[in-house]
């Protein structure tokens, strides 16, 4: 894409921002070269849009066809791309293609090639096994987040879907993490790479690193103290596997501290409920796996909590790539048992915190979140909705929150004190001429 075009300065204008950073220039001009590209870049330097803009030449030839194939390792980040991509205005076709939800959605969107195609490795290998996808057209792969793409669970899918990619002329793989040895069957000719990090770490990149020791082996009591003394700020517990996410979560609700979890083995309407209660602030804690560390874009972040260690430095680099994104400041507090030691890649004179004698609750949020059993399948939108809040609900602007809309159901953030009054008003009437549940999340 020539960057000195009306319609190039129409794209950074719709997607509000003035011009590209460094990366993203360098990007651009690589990948509007023949041969492959290796991209390195820090969590949320705006890696998506390096990677779509370049594609945007090539998906307007496609006549419908598909040109180019997203691989990404979480349908999380599978749809944050989508997003990003219709965010451009361009009309083009986009599928995502994922697991947690029906396959035959997506077989009818595929019936009509997409020009770009984006999804998860296993996904995507069943479509083009049931030769669902049109592979022998697609001219440019992207594996984003390569490094978990690639890894050992994944390799056999991926392999799989380069074998079906006859015409295949360009690789681009993206990470914010080195990956040593990149598997042979990918088949890189020769790459280019563009390495960033050097350049980012070297930078201040306002991530405030700190330590805090635990007294017990259970370090439950440590982790509640500790958000007590953060206060309501939006915050992220890593923890290494699924049992002790649901195990954290139960025992901090069983404190009076508000939060919600997320994790893999989650039915994906649980997932996007959870994800949702902690964007619009009804909860401002999220207790994870590390399944969070990567693809989730949400703003103004503020604590990342290791209260299990990472297994290895770039898990803990990708788990700090949630915070202090961009411009903004963050903070990562380790908490280190009594038999733990401290990792060597955390630096020696890493602040050292101390707990207060009094733990004292944070503030309850003041936001909660509605489900409505409706979305775009149904032609319903954020409008619609906050229309309908207003009109029959009678609730003000400032009493209506973030709302997001999906096929099959949308979520709406409203202030609690006007929750129960609202779903009384609203009871007995419809939404697009249609009777639609509305109840709390759960």
């Amino acid at each position: 894409m020539q960057k000195n075009t009306a319609r190039f300065e129409e794209l950074l204008n719709r997607l509000k921002i003035k011009s590209l950073n460094e990366m993203q220039e360098a990007s651009l001009e690589a990948q509007n070269r023949d041969g492959d590209l290796i991209l390195l870049s820090a969590t949320g330097s705006g890696k998506t849009l390096a990677f779509l803009l370049p594609l945007l030449p090539l998906l307007e030839q496609a006549a419908g066809t598909t040109k180019a194939l997203i691989i990404v390792p979480s349908r999380e980040l599978a749809l944050q791309i989508e997003q990003v991509f219709k965010s451009l205005g361009t009309q083009l076709k986009v599928t995502c293609c994922y697991g947690g939800h029906k396959r035959e959605i997506e077989e009818n969107n595929l019936i009509q090639a997409p020009a770009l195609l984006i999804g998860t490795p296993g996904r995507l290998a069943d479509h083009i096994r049931r030769n669902n996808i049109r592979t022998e057209t697609i001219e440019t792969l992207v594996l984003d987040e390569f490094d978990k793409s690639l890894e050992l669970g994944f390799q056999e899918e991926v392999s799989f879907i380069l074998q079906s990619l006859p015409a295949l002329k360009k690789r681009v793989l993206t990470s914010a993490t080195h990956m040593q040895d990149i598997p042979a069957f990918v088949g890189l000719n020769q790459p280019q790479t563009l390495n960033f990090l050097e350049d980012q770490e070297a930078v201040e990149t306002g991530l405030e690193l700190q330590v805090l020791k635990s007294q017990e082996k259970d370090k439950l009591d440590t982790l509640f103290r500790l958000i007590c003394m953060l206060g309501n700020r939006s915050t992220i517990v890593f923890c290494n596997h699924r049992e002790a996410v649901e195990r954290t979560s139960t025992l901090l609700k069983e404190k009076d501290v508000l939060n919600v979890y997320y994790h893999g083995a989650m039915e994906q309407r649980e997932r996007d409920a959870a994800l949702c209660k902690f964007r619009n602030g009804t909860s401002n804690v999220l207790v994870t796996t590390d399944l969070a560390a990567r693809g989730l874009d949400i703003a103004h972040i503020r604590y990342i909590i290791h209260y299990h260690l990472p297994a290895t430095e770039d898990v803990f680099t990708h788990r700090n790539g949630r915070t202090a994104r961009m411009d903004a400041s963050g903070t990562a507090i380790l908490i280190i048992g009594p038999e733990e030691k401290i990792p060597p890649y955390i630096p020696a004179d890493a602040k050292q915190l101390q707990l207060p004698e009094q733990a004292i609750l944070p503030e309850k949020p003041k936001w909660t979140t509605l489900f409505i059993a409706a979305g775009k399948k149904d032609k319903v939108n954020k409008v619609d909705i906050v229309g309908f809040l207003s009109k029959k609900g009678m609730l003000k602007k400032e009493d209506i929150g973030l709302i997001e809309v999906k096929d099959f159901f949308s979520f709406a953030a409203v202030k609690k004190i006007k929750a129960n009054t609202l779903l009384h008003q609203i009871k007995e009437e419809k939404l697009k001429n249609k009777k639609i549940k509305i109840a709390i999340a759960k």
